[in-house]
Parts: C-alpha cells; structure tokens; sequence
C-alpha cells in the first residue's frame, strides 16, 4: 500500500541533501509532499522540490487562497518527516509554537512525527537542544540523531544530517 510522507525541509546547510531524500522515497513508491520553511529556502529551492515531487511545495501558512491547507495536510499524511530538523525548528516544535506550516501541520497531526536534526555539534550538544530532544521523544515523536563527520564550518563532530538511506530505512520501519 502507497504510504503517504509529509517531507518538511527547514534551515540547515543539509537541506541540500532532502533533494536526494525526496527522489529516494519517490523512487520505492511513496507519495511525498513537501513543506519548505522561509530558512530551509535559504538551501534550497521550492522549484527543485516542486520538480522531483510533481507536487506544490507549501511555504506560507496563509496564502492569497488560503484553505486550511495544514489541516488537509495533517489529514493527508501517513508520516511527517522532517529532514534536516533545524535548532530551531526543533524548538520551535518542542515549544508548541505554530508560527509557519510545518509546525501547525506537526501539532495538528495523528501521524508519526520523525525528525533528523542537523547542526553545528556546539548546538547539538547544547543542553537547551538536549531538553527539547527529550519532550519531543516524550510526545512520541521518533528521533534519527545526527551523524558524526565533517561539518559544513569544517569542524569534524556530531551534527551531520543521517545518510539518505539511514533515513530511508528507519522510516520504513517506522510506518510497519
């Protein structure tokens, strides 16, 4: 059965790699629409997103013709992956903060909620991350943690965004 993935992409230098991501779910079968936070555009472009999903990429939460398009979205979605999971965007998520689409999309979900933090290892390691890691694994939301290597300052540490298939394969698991 087609598993639908809401694929949220926000501001990390690794948003370059959702591209791959986006293509890896697409080529096995999943139904991907992606949520583009005003950050993650800063890496990455809505119109590569929109190419590889052959689907809008949603950015704005109130648009010329809004239509409660997070509500449908959270309704659509079998999983909400988000993939690179920013500092902030996991605090803001952590928070209950519902200022952009993703979060509103994330809070007002049934769906399993995965997130792939990506980020410098100083704010990986940062007890203010640490605390909101642990209350967003205590709403059940799944984390895939960061990945030790060469960082985007040129830093080797813990931060990197998983592998594509790292991602690719715990999500599967996660939608058994």
């Amino acid at each position: 059965m087609k598993k639908n993935i809401i694929l949220g992409i926000t501001g990390s230098i690794s948003a370059y790699k959702s591209a791959y991501l986006l293509r890896l779910f697409r080529k096995n079968g999943y139904a991907i629409k992606c949520i583009l936070t005003k950050a993650g555009s800063k890496f990455i472009t809505k119109t590569t997103l929109q190419t590889l999903s052959s689907e809008k990429v949603y950015m704005d939460m109130f648009s010329d013709d809004f239509k409660e398009e997070h509500i449908a979205l959270s309704k659509w979605a079998d999983l909400i992956l988000v993939a690179p999971a920013s500092c902030d965007a996991i605090s803001r998520i952590a928070s209950g903060r519902c200022e952009d689409i993703l979060s509103a999309v994330i809070i007002s979900s049934k769906s399993p909620v995965v997130l792939c933090p990506a980020m410098n290892s100083n704010m990986w390691k940062h007890p203010a991350t640490a605390e909101n890691i642990k209350k967003l694994k205590s709403y059940g939301y799944k984390i895939i943690p960061p990945e030790k290597g060469k960082l985007a300052c040129g830093d080797e540490d813990i931060g990197r965004l998983p592998e594509a298939e790292n991602i690719f394969k715990a999500v599967k698991s996660f939608l058994k």
